[in-house]
């Protein structure tokens, strides 16, 4: 199932991090695609720039308990990110259900099964029933990122 994500950019500033970036849309090595550019910072206790979106318009939960996980066109410059999910499960903005991924200067298929999804900062087990919004974050080290996304989809094995 194609999804069609109005991304937003976030960063740590939101914590008083000194992380700088952005995200723009635009045609990237051939593709329409969201691209989160920036300098990820750990000053000032802070860590992160994002891009993410709400499955649905309003926040509402979506339920993709028929689908088996995320899938994603991407191209990065060789740094590794976190893709994290929050369902309505979650009452904290740190607690998230979250994989890393490493990224190649090169299109590429990003298939991430919900069952390999760890959860952080939270006792509950991860609900796709109960699904809300996905981000891909640069964060934990000082570095530049880089990332396309190009399309989202819902997959089934």
């Amino acid at each position: 199932m194609e999804l069609n994500p109005n991304w937003k950019f976030v960063a740590d500033d939101v914590m008083g991090g000194k992380s700088d970036g952005g995200m723009s849309r635009e045609m990237f090595q051939g593709r329409n695609a969201a691209v989160l550019r920036g300098d990820v910072s750990l000053d000032s206790n802070g860590g992160f720039i994002q891009i993410a979106f709400d499955l649905l318009a309003d926040g509402a939960v979506f339920d993709a308990s028929n689908w088996d996980g995320i899938e994603m066109d991407v191209w990065g410059n060789g740094e590794r990110y976190d893709i994290r999910l929050r369902t309505d499960q979650l009452t904290r903005p740190w607690q998230s259900f979250r994989k890393e991924f490493a990224t190649i200067q090169k299109w590429q298929v990003l298939r991430v099964p919900f069952d390999s999804l760890m959860p952080h900062r939270t006792d509950a087990i991860f609900d796709s029933a109960k699904l809300r919004r996905v981000g891909i974050l640069a964060i934990g080290r000082e570095f530049q990122a880089e990332l396309a996304v190009a399309k989202v989809r819902l997959y089934r094995v």
